[in-house]
């Protein structure tokens, strides 16, 4: 009876160059939290990662093209997050369009707080060049999703996405929770000034 060879199965390359790609962005990160971007090398990442400067350049076109690729992976994440809060406040009932924002910004901040050196990289400024003008098409993106939600009332989009972006500054800044509902419960009785003042009129004829 002939021995059969042992069979060692090797990782597919595709799962060793995720890992690769993955250990990159991990050390990137964390070279950008504590060196900042303009600081940075690509030999720090590398070195973090222990790997190649020839994989870094497989997977990425260089220090920029990480630091937008933890961007666009940290706003897709944030995305899910105020998508799954959105749905199962609508799913719980709630029909009230400001009750459902503030449940998806309750959701954002949360996400701020949790991943709050990454967010904190990108909202000091310290990036590529250029990228200024990706926080602000991020920004605008922003606002036509509230502007979808709060049909025709364009004044109530500004002012809420303006609040709601100088909340994200400072709870990021300072990792304050209890501000952070604060803020939530004030956004979350802002009106319309149309609707303001039909309520103040109601109020006036039954008083």
């Amino acid at each position: 009876m002939s021995e059969v060879e042992p069979v060692v199965t090797q990782p597919r390359t595709s799962e060793r160059g995720a890992a690769t790609r993955s250990a990159l962005l991990t050390a990137a990160r964390e070279i950008f939290v504590s060196k900042g971007f303009a600081e940075a090398g690509v030999t720090d990442v590398v070195s973090r990662a222990e790997a190649s400067v020839g994989s870094l350049y497989h997977h990425f076109s260089g220090k920029a093209d990480l630091y937008l690729t933890l961007f666009e992976e940290w706003q897709a994440r944030q995305s899910q997050r105020t998508k799954q809060a959105a749905r199962e406040a609508r799913a719980a009932g709630e029909s009230d369009r400001m009750r459902v924002f503030v449940s998806a910004a309750r959701a954002y901040l949360a996400g701020c707080l949790e991943e709050r050196e990454l967010a904190a990289l990108f909202l000091r400024g310290d990036g590529p060049p250029g990228f200024e003008v990706v926080m602000r098409d991020r920004l605008r993106k922003w606002a036509q999703l509230n502007a979808a939600l709060f049909e025709d009332e364009s004044a109530l989009v500004v002012v809420i996405t303006g609040a709601l972006a100088a909340a994200v500054s400072e709870v990021v800044r300072t990792g304050d929770r209890a501000l952070a509902e604060e803020v939530l419960a004030i956004i979350g009785q802002i009106r319309p000034a149309a609707s303001g003042t039909a309520t103040a009129a109601t109020a006036s004829s039954n008083g």
